[in-house]
């Protein structure tokens, strides 16, 4: 199921997490286009549909017109210039999203070929939080977990103990 490229150490948590906290039975939507994730999320029973690559910080009409009961969002706020607007958006009660976190010895993450692959925001789990309390919603869960590379240096041993992502469990506040 994790084979080739894709990240394994990564999908496997937020797939457990996910289990911990969602039904099959219920209806999700992923925010951002269809992806590797979203195969797997369906391969293990979930009922998954995706945003079609609007631009959400301008268009957030799929959100306030969805009827699922459950948004993810994995590893999509840190791309957006105003995520509140997003998670204020949402009409579902669950919300299920993850990050990477800001690293104090890395840069922000900007690719070099794809505009659109850039970090705006380098979170630190306080301001995720703050973040989604602000914005109407209560963390019921959270996990932090390493991203180790293969590589010889300073920055890949600060990879083995440093946090690289955090995923929480949210419901909407009423």
């Amino acid at each position: 199921m994790y084979e080739g490229k894709f990240p394994r150490k990564r999908y496997k948590l937020t797939l457990d997490f996910l289990k911990n906290h969602i039904s099959t039975s219920e209806t999700i939507l992923d925010l951002g286009i269809e992806n590797p994730f979203t195969q797997v999320m369906k391969e293990n029973g979930f009922s998954v549909e995706n945003t079609r690559g609007e631009d959400l910080d301008i268009d957030t009409s799929a959100l306030e017109q969805s009827n699922v009961t459950v948004v993810t969002a994995f590893e999509i706020f840190e791309h957006l210039l105003s995520p509140f607007t997003v998670l204020k958006a949402i009409k579902s009660d669950k919300l299920v999203a993850s990050i990477p976190l800001r690293l104090w010895f890395a840069s922000a993450y900007r690719s070099k070929t794809d505009k659109w692959d850039r970090h705006y925001h380098e979170f630190e789990d306080w301001q995720f939080d703050w973040l989604l309390e602000k914005a109407g919603w209560k963390i019921i869960d959270r996990k932090q977990w390493t991203n180790p590379v293969n590589k010889i240096g300073i920055r890949p041993i600060l990879r083995r103990f440093t946090p690289r992502y955090y995923i929480v469990y949210a419901e909407r506040i009423k």
